[in-house]
């Protein structure tokens, strides 16, 4: 019988880039690659009603239970009609799965009271190949949309994808239904990636109509 020392087993070291990214903790992940302009990138104020909120980034088994109830309860609340009405449709349990998916982090967005106002979810990944900084989810409270805090949730995701080399772009995805988020998109600088897909012939005379982009953002890596 083995000891319990012995039966241990060492945890391989990570030789790719984005693994190792993805191994370190909340505080190393934040000063080696999120890399914060300022020390008050904690700290937002809405401009519309001066109303605070405070910011932090966890990544998931740091992230508590109750709050990640209420970071599924606001993507139903956003995005719901978004999910019901494409091909893939409105499962929770698979939604749920997806958002705890291993080696995501959150960017948690919330007020003074404590709640939950928005998110962002991220991880360095690879798509087809190519090296990036996927951008999961972003949401807000409908209050706090058109506020400037979306274009502030995507600039930090812009700043990891910059200090985490071989990384040269953020990627996400949009339902082609939601034209302001797409608008908003477009207008934070994303375009349509080589990747998304298109409307293709199938068989029997049938054809495929995507209902979602794949958008991305090239960066200027600072490393």
């Amino acid at each position: 019988m083995k000891t319990a020392k012995r039966g241990l087993k060492r945890r391989r070291a990570a030789t790719d880039p984005i693994e190792r990214a993805n191994q370190k903790g909340d505080d190393a992940f934040i000063k080696e690659h999120f890399c914060p302009s300022k020390p008050t990138w904690t700290e937002w104020t809405d401009p519309k009603t001066q109303h605070q909120f405070s910011l932090s980034l966890v990544r998931l088994e740091s992230l508590s239970a109750e709050d990640l109830g209420a970071c599924f309860s606001l993507v139903e609340e956003t995005s719901r009609a978004d999910y019901e009405s494409s091909s893939v449709g409105w499962k929770p349990s698979r939604k749920l799965i997806e958002m705890k998916t291993s080696e995501l982090r959150y960017i948690i967005v919330k007020d003074m009271a404590g709640s939950v106002c928005g998110f962002t979810s991220l991880m360095p990944t690879y798509e087809e190949g190519e090296p990036v900084v996927y951008c999961y989810e972003i949401h807000l409270k409908p209050e706090l949309q058109g506020a400037g805090l979306g274009k502030v949730l995507l600039g930090f995701l812009e700043s990891v994808a910059m200090n985490t080399p071989p990384i040269k772009k953020v990627m996400l995805t949009c339902f082609l239904r939601n034209q302001r988020a797409l608008a908003f998109y477009k207008k934070s600088g994303f375009e349509k990636d080589k990747i998304s897909p298109v409307p293709r012939k199938l068989r029997f005379g049938k054809e495929f109509i995507p209902d979602y982009i794949i958008m991305s953002k090239e960066v200027v890596t600072s490393c």
